[in-house]
């Protein structure tokens, strides 16, 4: 039996949010708006949840530093409780 690889597809649009997301430093969170301003499509917030949401490149794509606008941690993949945790790791790990 082959070992078959998975082909990961992504759009143009998720390709600019994880390169973004990305430029998060280590220990910061930046919030979905941001992303979507610094991706030239200030509107798209929820759009880029939903990329991060989507994201095949995590750790490596960092989308546990991505929150709301108003503060509050917003949705991740892994579970909430997952998404503290790392957040925290690496705010503790950065001191």
């Amino acid at each position: 039996m082959k070992n078959k690889k998975k082909k990961i597809r992504i759009t143009e649009f998720e390709k600019k949010v994880y390169a973004a997301c990305q430029t998060v430093p280590y220990g910061e969170t930046r919030t979905y708006a941001w992303i979507a301003q610094k991706i030239g499509r200030p509107r798209a917030c929820r759009a880029v949840g939903n990329a991060l949401h989507k994201n095949p490149f995590a750790p490596a794509v960092p989308c546990h530093r991505v929150i709301r606008s108003d503060g509050t941690i917003g949705g991740f993949a892994a579970g909430t409780a997952k998404k503290i945790r790392l957040l925290g790791a690496e705010k503790r790990a950065k001191k």
